[in-house]
């Protein structure tokens, strides 16, 4: 599913063909989109149309180019329309240096009425900004947003802005101006961006994607999009679409999220297995803490699976496109030592590779002398390391057993006896010394390292 968070369906370039349009959107896997009003009249117009269609969502608001000409009357009719029930956010709104259509200061009030109407009602902002960062920031940061979030449409600002954005909350949208060959310094942007803060969006007709650009856009070209994002982030389409449109349903409320605990799920090309929400530690850092959604999947299990049961949700798996199944999800896996070693006979048994990511208690849950019977069934082990002090440790990963920091490094050493790969993870949390993690590693440890992102997960 793809959920195109910006449209203009209203425009004269759909008059003679939108339901063909809307069509090869449902073909090309576009469930939803929302179409933007601009104006009053573009906004009722929003309106009818999402009324007309069960797959069309609205915003409704002022551009700046035309708040110059919004009356009292129109900010009444735009009250009223925000309370429909397929109104989805207060859009789009913002300013724009670049034409000055409508005076700045002018701009500026009408932003600010803007976000106050969208913080009474508790609507999600779609905000325009070109040529306009530090101005768009500032008022954002004075006047607030709602409860509710908002999202940079079309966004072509630069670091800076990005990181402003995401520490208000916000997130940021991408469409067609990501696949431009001129657009190297967004795409560096957008690598830095986690994805789960990330939207699609065409701004059709405006702005189609390589390689149709000068085109008139429409929904279905977001696959190029996807395409493109996929690459940047080292992810599969299938995830991009699947994470985006999760970001897009809790930001707009457009369809439910993902219910119930996945406990067989995939990304890139892993097969993961969250075989239990149990847990040694009790990390200040976990996004347990934040949400139940790691990459789109749901993860918040209520009870734990069986073998079988994981087994047999494995079997509606096509195998062929996973070079790995991996024991990770939302807990500690050494926590089902019996479950970790039925499950992984049978990965086996399809000559598939199997990794345990694991906090590294595994001596502390199972005694000292289980490793062996991993031997043939586990082929890699990630081990949490994260910190170079049992110190720092004990203060951000909370561990609920005695001596866990140094069983972790007891449990690297001797894993290398069982199990062909073991490597150790740091995270890239601030403070934390890298390199010194990196020489317990390799000196002490004698395995490799691999750094982690502090603000992304899977």
């Amino acid at each position: 599913m793809i959920i195109d968070t910006h449209a203009h369906l209203d425009m004269e370039q759909f008059r003679e063909d939108l339901p063909s349009v809307l069509a090869r959107a449902m073909d090309a896997g576009i469930r939803y989109i929302i179409t933007i009003g601009s104006d009053i009249g573009s906004s009722r117009a929003a309106r009818d149309l999402a009324a007309a269609h069960e797959g069309v969502f609205f915003a409704a608001g002022f551009h700046p180019h035309d708040v110059k000409n919004a009356t009292e009357a129109d900010y009444a009719e735009l009250k009223e329309l925000l309370k429909d029930p397929k109104a989805v956010a207060v859009g789009e709104i913002g300013l724009d240096y670049h034409y000055d259509h409508s005076p700045r200061d002018t701009q500026r009030e009408h932003f600010k009425r803007q976000l106050e109407i969208a913080r009474e009602i508790n609507k999600p902002v779609i905000i325009h900004s070109r040529e306009a960062e530090a101005d768009t920031m500032d008022i954002i940061a004075s006047a607030g947003l709602p409860e509710s979030g908002g999202t940079l449409h079309c966004f072509s600002g630069g670091p800076e802005t990005a990181k402003r954005a995401l520490e208000m909350g916000m997130c940021l949208s991408v469409g067609g101006t990501l696949t431009f060959n001129n657009s190297g310094a967004l795409r560096d942007v957008i690598k830095t961006v986690p994805v789960e803060k990330l939207l699609l969006e065409t701004d059709c007709p405006y702005l189609a994607p390589k390689p149709l650009r000068g085109k008139r856009n429409e929904p279905s070209y977001l696959k190029y999009v996807v395409e493109t994002l996929a690459g940047l982030k080292g992810l599969s389409p299938e995830d991009v679409m699947r994470i985006t449109s999760l970001n897009a349903s809790l930001l707009f409320g457009i369809c439910e999220p993902p219910k119930g605990g996945a406990i067989v799920y995939p990304i890139r090309d892993s097969l993961y297995l969250n075989i239990t929400n149990r847990c040694t530690n009790a990390c200040v850092f976990c996004v347990r803490n934040s949400t139940d959604f790691v990459k789109g999947h749901n993860l918040r299990i209520k009870t734990e699976p069986t073998a079988q049961e994981i087994i047999s949700a494995m079997e509606r798996a096509d195998f062929t496109r996973y070079r790995e199944v991996v024991f990770c999800g939302y807990g500690e896996p050494f926590l089902r030592l019996d479950v970790i070693k039925e499950v992984a006979r049978a990965v086996k048994n399809r000559g598939v590779k199997v990794r345990i990511n694991t906090n590294g208690h595994a001596l502390l849950i199972n005694g000292e002398k289980f490793l062996p019977e991993l031997k043939g069934l586990v082929d890699a082990v990630s081990v949490s390391l994260n910190f170079p002090t049992e110190a720092e440790y004990k203060r951000y990963c909370r561990p609920k057993k005695q001596g866990a920091y140094n069983s972790l490094k007891e449990f690297v050493k001797q894993a290398k006896e069982y199990i062909p790969e073991v490597g150790v993870t740091a995270l890239a949390m601030p403070g934390v010394d890298i390199e010194e993690c990196r020489r317990i590693a390799e000196d002490e440890l004698g395995v490799s390292l691999r750094v982690r992102k502090y603000d992304e997960v899977g």
